[in-house]
Formats: structure tokens, C-alpha cells, sequence
């Protein structure tokens, strides 16, 4: 018989045990670096449209390229650096994924042309792909089951974090310095956690890791590729409809319907089907991909409200973001207390219709709005995003085994990232299309030969009004009108995006959960178990395999 007084049976080492919270503070930094990239440029990208030597004079779908060939790149290789991690070790999976992200930052900061950049961003999101699964991997092998919530929340919040003071050092390295600042920064933070990483995480690796799919990869990233082109294409050309749009869109969703298939096909595919066939995982993945899909959607044309209708400076910009980033600290790791009292389904569904509420009010704003309203759907965004990105963040990782750990997490980057491509990129290109629409017949006093560069932003709209003097004067007012009635549309429609991932999430999440008794806490997952899509591993995902530690 167990004395009252023995030691807990846990299942993670002792020495790796007392010293978890410091490592948990090393994965933050580590996954800081890598959110922080992308909330650093949301400030800086109307700085880099300004034409040389302020900027690279980038016209709106090469911003948007500079955001995606990250998030495209990153998004399509996150699953094969998850099973790197699972079979090679997640340690040394993530050392090698920073170093590559601190070399791609310092090119990107001496970038000459756009081109370039995205190239060098590309590079960027090679490096993110090996960083974050692995932090996300790590966590759940240093942490036990009943810790893991309270975990997931600390590192959601991190995320939080990076919004916060990715914006303000931002707008600080820019009034200081030149736009390369803003990807330099990394490297000091990337050197800083590589000796960290070295003295304080321990390795893990999955043993009966899954193999490597290297055309599931390439069909992945071609496909979203292809698929995004089309979209930014339609976008800049305000004609979904035309030949090149059309061709993009059609190939890409071909290519990502051959990827589906041959992974159902495959023996040692990157994605395995399976795990969607149990609805909670599935309407999990959903959620946070929508999500993302609205932050960085939102955040792409929030910076040029803030900064060319409202007339603020980038560090001003940053401050102003402050409360979407404080709200995410504060509630991400408070989360899981409304889940324990109210369930999955009814705060993850509270979050997403508090989303899509934010995403309306900003059909509401005007050039003359007081800030302060600005302020208040910024707190009330980060709060929506909270109460749903930490209680499925905690579904989707207790979904599989701990040994899975690395799949889990880059599964749910994955779908992170190509939320957030597809919400840049579909957003974005509504912005454009509604924007052109609305301002192509106020272009007349342009020259011919730029008035459909003209017509793209309101970025190009002003810079080609300031080439004409005096005179350029009277297309201040109506680029303004135009952004604003396109700002208006974008808004609404992200906010119906919202609504949809609420209806979702409502159909699909289990409810409040009764209190388990004695030994069934260890067999609870977060509703209807894992069965079919996990097989026989066992909801604690340890029978039949052995963590290893080195």
C-alpha cells in the first residue's frame, strides 16, 4: 500500500521537474522571437512602402508577399519540422531553427529591393517553422498532464506579450533608426536564447517517431503558394476574374487537393487524416485558424488607419495597440478558469462572437472617431482572442499522445499560420479591390501611365499626389473616403468570418464536463476521448511507448 507521504508518481524526471518554470521562460523568449517578427513589421510596413531611402517604395502586394513568404513558408514546413523535433530531438530541432531565424533577420535588414526582402523573410519563416512546434513540444514533456493548462496559458500569454512590445520597439527603432532595424533586433534575442536553450532545456524525442514526407511538403507549400498568388493577384488587379488570378486560384486548390489525397494514400504522410475525424480536434484547428486569420488581417489595415488617415507616427502606432496585447496577458492565462466553469464550448464560442463584434465596430470608425473607441476594441479584441486561442490550444495538445507532442503542436501552428496567410492575403485583397473601386475615378488628374499603380493603396495614392506638388492636394480628402469605405467592407467581412468560426465552434466543443472521480482523472481528455484518432495510445498517450530524455 502507497504511504500519504510518498513522492507523487510522475512520469517526467525530477531534475527536469523543478526547474520547469525556467524553462517555460526560455520557450517564451524562444517563441517571443518569432511573434515578435511578425507584430514588429505591422508597424513598419508603411514605412517600407515609402519610396527609398526612407523605404524600399514596396507597392501594397509586395507587402503583402513580405508578410506571407514568412507565414507560407513557415506554415508549410511546420509539420515535417515537428516530426524533425519528434525524431531527432526537439532541443537540438530548435537550437538549429534559431540560428537559421537570427541569420535570416540580419539579411533581411540590409535588404536593397522588396524582392529581396520577401526572399529573405522566406528564409525568416524557414528558421520559425523549427522554432515553434518545438517550444510547444517541449512544454508538454516537462510539464505534467494536470500542469499542462495552467502552461499553455503562460505561453499563449507570450503571444500576448510579443503584440505588445513588438509594435512600440517598432515604432522606437523607427524614429531612431532606418527600417532594417526592425529585423536586426532579432539577432541580439536570438543569441540571447540560444545560450539559455544550451544551459537550461533539457532534450526529448518521440521513439517510434513518424517518417518524413517530402512530397506531402512540397504539395503543401506549392499548393498555398499557388493558391495566395491568385488571391493577392485578383486583389491588386481589383478583377478576380482575370486570366492570371483565375489560373493561380484554380492550381492551387488543384494542388492542395492532390496534397489530401495522397496523404489519406500515404504510409508516412505529413498530415495524418485520421486526427480530423474527431470533431472537437477538428473544430479546435478551425477556430484558431480563424483566429489568426483575423489578426493579422486586421492588424495589415489597422496600420494604415493609424498612420495614413489618422496621421500617427509608428511609435504612436505601436502605443496604440498597447490594449490588444495587454488584454491577451491578462486573460490567456486566466482562460482556463472560465473553461472550468462554464466549459470549452460556451467560452470559445463567447470569444469568437466577441471577435467578430470588434471586427464590425471597425465598420464605426471615421477620420474623426475619438481614440479612445480605437482603444477599447483593441482590449476587447485581445480579450476575444484569449478566450479562444488558450482553451483549444489546450484541445488540440491533449488531443494526442505526449510522444505526438511535436505533430500537435505543428499541426496547430500550421493552421496559425495559414490562417493568418489567408487572412493578409483575402483581407487584404478586399481592401485593395474596394479601395481601387472607390477612388479610380478621382485618379483622372494622375498622368495615364500611373494611375493603376495609383489606384492600389492609399499609400500609392498619396505618394503619387505629393509628385504633383500643390496640385496633388485634392486627392488627400478622396484617398482617405476610399480607404475608409474599403477599411469598412474588409471589416464586415472578417467580422462574418468571425461569426462563422462561433457557429463552428458552438456545433463541435464539448460542453462543461462533469467532475471526474479518482482514477478517471488520468483517463480524462477534454470531451469524447481520441479514439479513431489516435488509435490505441490511451488518452495520456502513454501506453505502448516510452519519452526519451537525453
Amino acid at each position: 500500500m502507497t504511504s500519504p507521504a510518498a513522492a507523487p508518481d510522475r512520469r517526467i524526471p525530477e531534475h527536469v521537474h523543478r526547474r520547469r518554470w525556467l524553462i517555460l521562460g526560455v520557450l517564451i523568449l524562444s517563441l517571443l522571437i518569432v511573434a515578435l517578427d511578425n507584430s514588429i513589421l505591422n508597424v513598419a510596413i508603411k514605412t517600407i512602402s515609402t519610396p527609398a531611402p526612407t523605404g524600399l517604395g514596396a507597392t501594397q502586394s509586395e507587402l503583402e508577399w513580405a508578410i506571407n513568404a514568412y507565414t507560407l513558408v513557415f506554415a508549410g514546413l511546420l509539420f515535417t519540422a515537428g516530426l524533425l523535433g519528434d525524431r531527432l530531438g526537439r532541443k537540438k530541432v530548435l537550437l538549429g531553427g534559431l540560428a537559421v531565424f537570427g541569420m535570416g533577420s540580419a539579411l533581411a535588414a540590409f535588404s536593397g529591393s522588396p524582392t529581396e526582402l520577401i526572399g529573405f523573410r522566406a528564409l525568416m519563416g524557414l528558421g520559425a517553422a523549427f522554432v515553434m512546434p518545438a517550444t510547444l513540444a517541449i512544454l508538454m514533456n516537462v510539464f505534467e498532464r494536470d500542469e499542462q493548462p495552467k502552461a499553455i496559458g503562460i505561453w499563449a500569454g507570450g503571444v500576448g506579450l510579443a503584440i505588445a512590445i513588438g509594435p512600440v520597439t517598432g515604432g522606437l527603432l523607427l524614429d531612431h533608426f532606418w527600417w532594417g532595424s526592425v529585423f536586426l533586433v532579432n539577432v541580439p534575442i536570438v543569441l540571447t536564447a540560444l545560450a539559455l536553450m544550451l544551459w537550461l532545456v533539457p532534450d526529448s524525442r518521440d521513439p517510434d517517431p513518424g517518417r518524413i514526407d517530402p512530397v506531402g511538403v512540397v504539395l503543401s507549400v506549392v499548393g498555398l503558394v499557388l493558391l495566395v498568388y491568385g488571391i493577392i493577384k485578383g486583389g491588386q488587379l481589383a478583377d478576380f476574374t482575370d486570366a492570371t488570378a483565375l489560373s493561380a486560384i484554380g492550381a492551387g486548390l488543384a494542388v492542395l487537393v492532390a496534397f489530401v489525397v495522397f496523404e489519406k494514400r500515404s504510409t508516412h504522410p505529413s498530415i495524418d487524416m485520421a486526427y480530423f475525424k474527431n470533431k472537437v480536434f477538428s473544430a479546435s484547428i478551425v477556430a484558431i485558424a480563424l483566429v489568426f486569420f483575423a489578426l493579422l488581417g486586421v492588424l495589415f489595415f489597422a496600420v494604415f488607419y493609424t498612420q495614413s488617415v489618422r496621421g500617427y507616427s509608428p511609435l504612436e502606432t505601436g502605443l496604440l495597440m498597447l490594449p490588444l496585447a495587454a488584454a491577451q496577458m491578462i486573460f490567456a492565462p486566466r482562460a482556463r478558469l472560465l473553461v472550468d466553469r462554464f466549459g470549452n464550448r460556451a467560452t470559445t464560442t463567447g470569444g469568437m462572437l466577441l471577435l467578430a463584434a470588434t471586427l464590425a465596430a471597425f465598420a464605426a470608425l471615421d477620420s474623426h472617431t475619438p481614440i479612445w473607441i480605437l482603444e477599447v476594441i483593441f482590449f476587447l479584441m485581445g480579450a476575444a482572442m484569449a478566450n479562444v486561442m488558450t482553451p483549444v490550444s489546450v484541445v488540440i495538445m491533449q488531443a494526442l499522445p505526449r510522444e505526438k507532442a511535436g505533430s500537435a503542436s505543428a499541426l496547430s501552428n500550421t493552421f496559425r499560420q495559414v490562417g493568418g496567410a489567408f487572412g493578409v492575403a483575402i483581407l487584404g485583397s478586399v481592401l485593395s479591390t474596394a479601395y481601387r473601386t472607390h477612388i479610380e475615378d478621382k485618379l483622372v488628374l494622375l498622368p495615364p501611365g500611373v494611375r493603376h499603380a495609383a489606384g492600389e493603396s492609399i499609400e500609392a495614392t498619396l505618394g503619387a499626389a505629393a509628385r504633383l506638388g500643390p496640385r496633388g492636394d485634392a486627392l488627400v480628402g478622396p484617398a482617405n473616403e476610399a480607404f475608409l469605405h474599403a477599411m469598412h467592407i474588409t471589416a464586415l467581412a472578417g467580422a462574418g468570418v468571425a461569426v462563422f468560426g462561433a457557429i463552428v465552434v458552438a456545433l463541435f466543443l464539448p460542453g462543461r464536463s462533469p467532475e471526474p472521480e479518482g482514477d478517471e482523472k488520468d483517463e480524462e481528455l477534454v470531451s469524447t476521448g481520441t479514439t479513431g484518432a489516435t488509435g490505441t495510445t490511451g488518452a495520456t498517450g502513454t501506453t505502448g511507448a516510452t519519452k526519451r530524455w537525453d
